[in-house]
């Protein structure tokens, strides 16, 4: 229910002077890499954390009455990498153990992942207000005394927030006097879910999108007063005028959490060679016997190309990545699960081409292996290799039995509010007829990375009616400030990350609706991780090649 995009939000956030910027998600960590690289490359400190939900019993609960109302929120940063870790377990057992409604933890479970956290006691819909509001102070007083005992005295912060909302104001002196009395601090916060006081109304239209419904829908989920914008640091402090000391948390909270993530470092599975011999020296051996089976003759050149290859990938440190490559293709082959020639900057490369990775031959076209991998640059390289549609399944469970079930997973990915589904998803929720939301949409062109502000540029007609017709200047407007928001999370065509131990060291994992199991980071974040990610693609022409040959 966020309408901030991450690259704008610390644009903001500089223009505004922060030092610091948190960011809390709903129950994920979805974002977590791009905010924390994003910050640092802006100078701004990159504080990771959770909006988490509370289960009100054991997160295993999915009986009791009212489950699905009553699940508190509850903020928690991370200080330092043991907080960051312990984040990463929370949100995956949130998802896999807890998942009802929402990804949901418990106090068993931050009784166990607690260390190297802050806790804030969140919004009107946190773990105190949600008794606060129904006048219940005995109830929050026991909840807040809860969680001083699971995560220490020091580490919880009572938060107070100020959006002008009526029930905000009701509990901002108990919440002061909760405080006071457990011996706490209470901290100034402020709910962002927009860039701007003027998005309110897109924002507005984006809640409508998400649950279904339209914008006049008296019933629906809706935001009182439009508040939740990036404010200033005057603007807080005249909000708390009364409260200076609430303010004060925030960089006393900034101070201590001082997390560093580690960006680059390879951390590869190990494949496992045969016995008494070493992983470079079965790569050689396989290569050899390649070159061999795929030339008559060896010329001097070629033994040159095939050795600098070997060099490269070595003094990388890739020979295990080559390696499992080649595993997954060799079983397809054994198991005759049709598999494609190669494609894209692999078949570049020599030593794919002898391990059969590749049915290319690199030097009759005179491909460049230096497009593939780089000894100047050395990122991971990346190999696509096609299978049968039908038989795919096979090979992911292969390499799941080879290096474990904790240490693979398909790559989660994330569907995007684009130009054209972004035209008809506002256009439905703000009640204009289809087929004029359709007629608008028709007229953005079907172009790689088209924007709504280019189409208004490029498309006469549709600027002209953008010009003239209130109704599509608002449309277009609403849009324009939801453009390229998350819509929703799905499992990646191709991609599986396998990892040289528990994913969950690494990332937080995810359950889709389907029930399969996918990273909580897609296929950016993992590769900046230093991760392993192979692109095994279903390919459904393999499998029509196949049924016709079998007929």
């Amino acid at each position: 229910d966020g309408a901030c995009r991450i690259p704008e939000l610390i644009n903001k956030a500089m223009e505004l002077k922060f030092p610091a910027m948190a960011m809390t998600d709903h129950g994920n960590l979805f974002g977590a890499v791009e905010f924390y690289e994003t910050c640092m490359k802006r100078g701004i400190k990159p504080i990771i954390g959770i909006e988490a939900y509370i289960a009100p019993g054991s997160r295993t609960d999915r009986t009791a009455s009212g489950i699905k109302e009553s699940n508190a929120h509850l903020v928690l940063l991370a200080k330092d990498e043991e907080g960051y870790a312990n984040l990463l377990q929370l949100v995956t057992m949130s998802y896999l153990e807890g998942f009802y409604y929402r990804p949901r933890i418990d106090k068993d479970a931050l009784q166990r992942h607690g260390k190297g956290l802050l806790a804030l006691t969140s919004c009107l819909k946190g773990i105190l207000n949600v008794h606060l509001t129904q006048d219940q102070v005995d109830h929050a007083r026991r909840t807040l005394d809860d969680f001083i005992q699971l995560l220490g005295r020091d580490n919880v912060y009572v938060e107070l927030q100020h959006h002008g909302l009526p029930l905000e104001a009701k509990v901002r002196p108990m919440l002061l006097q909760l405080a006071n009395d457990a011996g706490v601090k209470v901290v100034a916060t402020n709910d962002v879910h927009y860039l701007e006081s003027a998005h309110a109304q897109a924002h507005d239209v984006l809640m409508a999108i998400q649950t279904q419904t339209t914008v006049d829908d008296p019933h629906r989920l809706r935001y009182e007063r439009p508040e939740f914008y990036l404010k200033s640091a005057d603007q807080m402090k005249e909000l708390f005028r009364d409260i200076p000391q609430a303010v004060a948390s925030t960089i006393e909270i900034a101070d201590r959490c001082n997390l560093e993530m580690e960006f680059g470092k390879p951390h590869l599975p190990n494949f496992p060679p045969p016995e008494g011999i070493a992983q470079e020296q079965f790569l050689r051996q396989l290569c050899a016997e390649g070159l061999a089976r795929r030339y008559t003759t060896a010329d001097e050149a070629l033994h040159q190309r095939l050795e600098r290859e070997l060099g490269v990938i070595q003094q990388a440190g890739y020979t295990s990545y080559f390696l499992i490559v080649w595993d997954c293709v060799r079983l397809a082959k054994e198991q005759r699960i049709p598999v494609g020639p190669g494609r894209g900057s692999a078949a570049g490369s020599l030593v794919s081409y002898c391990l059969a990775i590749t049915d290319i031959d690199p030097m009759k076209y005179d491909l460049l292996f230096e497009r593939f991998l780089n000894p100047q640059r050395v990122t991971l390289p990346d190999i696509d290799i096609d299978f049968c549609y039908k038989r795919r399944p096979e090979v992911i469970e292969y390499v799941i039995k080879k290096y474990g079930q904790n240490c693979v997973a398909q790559i989660i990915t994330f569907g995007t509010m684009q130009a054209k589904a972004v035209v008809r998803d506002v256009g439905r929720a703000m009640k204009m007829p289809y087929a004029e939301a359709d007629r608008l949409a028709k007229l953005i062109p079907n172009e790689l990375d088209m924007t709504l502000s280019r189409a208004l540029t490029n498309v006469p007609e549709l600027g002209q009616m953008y010009r003239t017709n209130e109704q599509v200047r608002a449309l277009m407007d609403t849009a324009m400030v939801l453009e390229g928001l998350t819509r929703h999370a799905s499992t990646h065509a191709a991609g599986i990350a396998i990892a040289d131990r528990p994913l969950d060291r690494y990332m937080p994992l995810f359950k889709t609706s389907e029930g399969q199991i996918t990273t909580g980071f897609d296929m950016t974040a993992i590769e900046h991780l230093g991760l392993l990610k192979i692109d095994l693609l279903g390919l459904r022409t393999l499998t029509v090649l196949e049924e016709a040959v079998e007929l």
